[in-house]
């Protein structure tokens, strides 16, 4: 899978832009704040309908304007599929597939699977329990786009239950219809809470293995790298050999809101479900979080990346179905034997973007068209590829 062109208006930095894009490895190289990562977090976005750098839309278009565009040609095998997606901060977001009729943002989830590590990455060991969540979500949603519309339903129900429990707590009593009202939203929440907790806890079986052979092919430690998932539901915590089935964590998390009830009516916050979970990091028997060192925190992100890529080529054998790989700003932090090792383990990809400040941080085995992006009166500018295959 590839992009054979991308192309933006209004998005960031970028007034318009246009990129042609080859199989194999590109590098977009200038100077920090010119506007590199804003073309992959277009291509991330793309994918995956998020920005691994803020949590909402309204930084992506360009200010000033109203709305921004992100277009791409999709290769898979001979197949080629026009995406647009159109961004509308406060608005429902829009795809138009092959030039068709708008359409609603979700029905473009699963026609670009891409994997991308930045810098932000390392606070999914360092960071707060909701980047990790972030983590398992997307790439769930990206193995499984119908369960977009379980996470969507879980996001809106929980701003629903909140809003009932603070809404009693203002009017200073709890009231029989509030009691009606909110045994309606447990169901929801539960109905949705569950699917989401399911395909996390699927999604983690499949990551156990990857992780723990990227991060000892990067950093060459005797450490193991693994997790345990920490679950307000106590039957979706630990490690799970098999994975409760939706049922059964429906019924878990519906008696667990039960058993919260009056805690959460005076603290006016909904306390179990898929939102207040993490993902345990650890490195031997230790936690990753406060322990690793900085190389290792390095390698523990950059293999939970490797180790999702597997996990998307995994579920797809097919070789013409192998997600796009991004690595934004990533090698200036390694030392050479550590970028040499992580070249080797993106061999494998179709495609590959890579962004340097410095051409010469790339590694020689990642040859291939040298894009230079500049910046001008407030406008990013890219230029015509070079050759890179000598440096």
């Amino acid at each position: 899978m590839h992009l054979s062109h991308l192309s933006l208006t209004q998005y960031r930095s970028y007034s318009q832009a246009d990129l042609a894009l080859e199989t194999g490895p590109n590098v977009l190289v200038g100077s920090n704040g010119v506007g590199k990562t804003n073309i992959v977090e277009a291509v991330g976005y793309l994918a995956t309908q998020d920005s691994h750098r803020v949590p909402n839309d309204t930084p992506l278009v360009r200010f000033g304007a109203q709305q921004a565009i992100i277009r791409g040609r999709i290769h898979r095998g001979d197949r080629a599929v026009a995406l647009e997606m159109e961004i509308n901060p406060g608005k429902a977001n829009r795809a138009a597939i092959n030039r068709g009729a708008p359409q609603r943002a979700r029905e473009a989830l699963g026609l670009l699977r891409s994997v991308l590590f930045a810098p932000e990455d390392l606070a999914l060991v360092t960071g707060d329990p909701s980047g990790r969540r972030r983590f398992l979500d997307d790439l769930l949603v990206q193995l499984r786009p119908a369960l977009g519309d379980a996470r969507g339903d879980y996001e809106r129900v929980l701003r629903q239950r909140n809003a009932l429990l603070k809404n009693a707590k203002l009017s200073g009593r709890w009231t029989e219809e509030h009691g009606h009202t909110l045994a309606v939203w447990d169901e929801h929440l539960s109905r949705a809470g569950a699917r989401l907790l399911n395909g996390r806890l699927h999604v983690l079986q499949m990551l156990a293995q990857p992780l723990t052979e990227a991060y000892t092919a990067l950093a060459e430690s005797r450490k193991t790298a693994g997790f345990s998932y920490e679950s307000t539901v106590p039957l979706a915590g630990g490690q799970h050999r098999e994975v409760p089935d939706v049922g059964a964590l429906h019924d878990a998390l519906l008696e667990q809101l039960t058993v919260n009830q009056k805690q959460e009516r005076d603290r006016a916050v909904t306390l179990a479900g898929p939102h207040r979970d993490d993902l345990a990091l650890t490195l031997g028997p230790a936690p990753a979080k406060g322990f690793a060192s900085h190389g290792e925190t390095w390698s523990m992100a950059l293999a939970l990346k490797l180790a999702s890529y597997q996990v998307l080529v995994a579920d797809d054998p097919d070789p013409d179905a192998r997600p796009l790989l991004v690595l934004d700003d990533v090698f200036a932090e390694l030392d050479a034997d550590r970028r040499s090792r992580l070249a080797g383990l993106t061999a494998g990809a179709e495609q590959l973007l890579v962004t340097a400040a410095v051409a010469e941080d790339v590694p020689a085995e990642l040859a291939g068209p040298r894009i230079r992006v500049t910046l001008g009166d407030g406008d990013s500018q890219l230029h015509p590829p070079e050759d890179g295959s000598a440096q």
